[in-house]
């Protein structure tokens, strides 16, 4: 493909370049005396023929070149929009928390199309440049090397002197702007995602002025590179307009001294006139390629990111049978941490037992599921699920095995059946609702104008927090893998529909090896087993009956503490009860 391009235009620009020597042709044909007008008629007349063919081959030439180019332009656009999707989806958790999504899109979408003025520049701009520069000089020096020489000698000159300015002067400042670009569309996605926080706190004018300074510092760095190139874009000229004095003036002397014809000084004039335009934009062509190379780079950044989790070359898929999990001397610390936050960890859970993860904040209850589904790599040890380390095993294979309810579940802007057949995408209408039933959320997706076919907004904004929670317990009943994870469930649930999401999640847990994170002690009354994490470690555990038992331990604590903020929550409700009863 790329090829056919770049035959077909240089094909194309070849006529720009024999045009001018037809045209002194014609000039010396007209200027002949009568007594020979007859033949110059005939040679004015093949001259004309000649720029006749030759237009008529460049358009066929240019628009067959154009074709191939929007394949092309397409196709690699395309390709690096896949390429870039795949790398970012596969990029580590922490990557993805540490940066803007609304910057990343920005990163994706800019390079794609520096891409097509990239292509449009070497292919349709600098290409014929090089062909014009090149076939005039080969014609002009064939007939006067003096003259050949001029013209390839000013057009190195000016060539060297345009990239130089674009690269050393333009490039560095338009590097900047970039990134403040590149900014904007982080604060901007970054604050539309949080429009119901910023209405509830009246904040409309304070992120006004927060987005003002992000485009006051854009519009300086923007400034100052368009001045850059303003100004690189004057001296270009400058060097032009000494090229076409000298040129001019050794076509005269040439004439002077008898060596060139009326039409060959028509002829220097024309090719001057169509090597002038050429390297006239030349400089312009060089500033985009210079653009479309920064604006890439950020893209190129992306691509040159590390995997954080990579299937090893000889992972197999997992073959998961009762779903037992093990971490076996298991040893992790966070990126940057000098402290593990696990050392030698070691731990087993049963198949289809049901095991609750209790804790402070930061004991490193989440760490553990994440670790299971291998968000991160452990620093030493090995995980294993029904003695397969998970470390040899496809991501793909590791996580169909498990089914995951988060504490603050997300949803795709789509409509209910699709968010809830995600863990299924092939799952039947009745799939769908069935798993909507078992979750309660059949009900009010009932009540709703299109039913299942609702679109749900984005992050599943146009839902309450409890239906959202409900949809995607739906969507782990739909999974129906062997090994489940919830991450305190029900916390976003009324106290109403509480109770049956709690026998629906039994019901769920029955026969699968489950993981509970839990922050209301309530919701693991009924587990088989309670883990105490503290600082990395599992300092207590057993059922939650035992657990009570130890006087002073620190699952006695955690429950006296919720139960006491429980009580006091209760007595501060009850005047306002009280208050609401006698208001008439």
């Amino acid at each position: 493909m790329a090829g056919a391009v770049v035959a077909a235009m240089a094909g194309a620009t070849m006529a720009d370049v024999l045009l001018p020597l037809l045209a002194g042709r014609l000039i010396d044909a007209v200027g002949v005396l009568d007594a020979a007008r007859g033949d110059a008629g005939v040679a004015a007349l093949w001259a004309l023929g000649g720029m006749l063919a030759l237009g008529l081959g460049a358009a066929v030439c240019r628009h067959l070149a154009l074709l191939a180019i929007i394949s092309l332009t397409l196709e690699t656009m395309g390709a690096i929009a896949r390429e870039s999707f795949w790398r970012v989806q596969r990029l580590s958790t922490d990557w993805h928390a540490n940066s803007f999504a609304g910057s990343v899109v920005r990163k994706i979408t800019r390079g794609m199309w520096a891409v097509d003025l990239l292509n449009d520049t070497i292919l349709l701009a600098l290409l014929p440049s090089v062909v014009v520069l090149l076939g005039s000089t080969v014609l002009l020096g064939f007939r006067w090397p003096v003259m050949g020489a001029i013209v390839a000698g000013s057009a190195i000159v000016y060539l060297a002197l345009a990239a130089l300015g674009t690269l050393l002067y333009v490039a560095p400042a338009a590097r900047l702007s970039n990134r403040w670009d590149t900014r904007i569309g982080g604060v901007l996605a970054d604050v539309i995602g949080a429009n119901a926080v910023v209405k509830a706190f009246a904040a409309e004018a304070r992120e006004d002025r927060a987005l003002a300074q992000v485009l006051g510092q854009w519009r300086r760095r923007t400034r100052r590179t368009w001045r850059r190139g303003t100004n690189n874009g004057t001296a270009q000229l400058l060097v032009l307009l000494a090229l076409r004095t000298v040129v001019i003036a050794a076509a005269l002397w040439l004439w002077w001294v008898g060596q060139a014809t009326p039409g060959d000084v028509a002829y220097v004039l024309t090719m001057y006139f169509v090597i002038h335009g050429y390297l006239r934009d030349i400089g312009h062509h060089i500033s985009n390629l210079q653009r479309s190379v920064n604006e890439m780079e950020e893209l190129v950044a992306i691509d040159a990111e590390p995997l954080a989790v990579a299937d090893r070359p000889d992972a197999r898929p997992l073959q998961v049978r009762g779903g037992a999990v093990a971490f076996e001397q298991v040893t992790f610390r966070y990126g940057g941490h000098a402290r593990p936050l696990y050392e030698e960890l070691s731990l087993a859970i049963a198949p289809g037992e049901r095991v609750g993860l209790v804790g402070h904040s930061g004991s490193g209850k989440t760490t553990f599921v994440k670790l299971v589904q291998r968000l991160y790599d452990v620093s030493g040890g090995r995980i294993l699920i029904d003695g397969q380390d998970i470390a040899h095993a496809t991501q793909t294979s590791l996580r169909a095995q498990l089914a995951i309810v988060q504490q603050e579940p997300v949803l795709f802007h789509r409509s209910l059946a699709e968010n809830i057949a995600y863990a299924r995408p092939g799952a039947s209408a009745a799939q769908i609702a069935q798993a909507a039933r078992l979750a309660n959320a059949h009900g009010f997706i009932g009540r709703l104008p299109d039913g299942y076919a609702t679109l749900v907004g984005e992050r599943g904004v146009k839902l309450s927090g409890g239906e959202r929670q409900r949809v995607a317990i739906a969507r782990a009943f739909l999974a129906d893998a062997p090994i489940l994870i919830l991450d305190e469930a029900t916390s976003s649930l009324d106290s109403e529909s509480e109770e049956l999401i709690q026998e629906a999640m039994q019901r769920l847990m029955a026969g699968r090896t489950s993981i509970v994170i839990a922050h209301r002690l309530s919701t693991v009354r009924a587990l088989d087993r309670i883990l105490v994490f503290d600082r990395g470690r599992v300092i207590e555990e057993g059922s939650h009956a035992r657990l009570l038992q130890r006087q002073g331990g620190a699952y006695r604590r955690l429950f006296d503490r919720q139960a006491m903020g429980m009580a006091d929550a209760a007595e501060l409700a009850l005047p306002a009860l009280r208050n609401t009863a006698r208001t008439p």
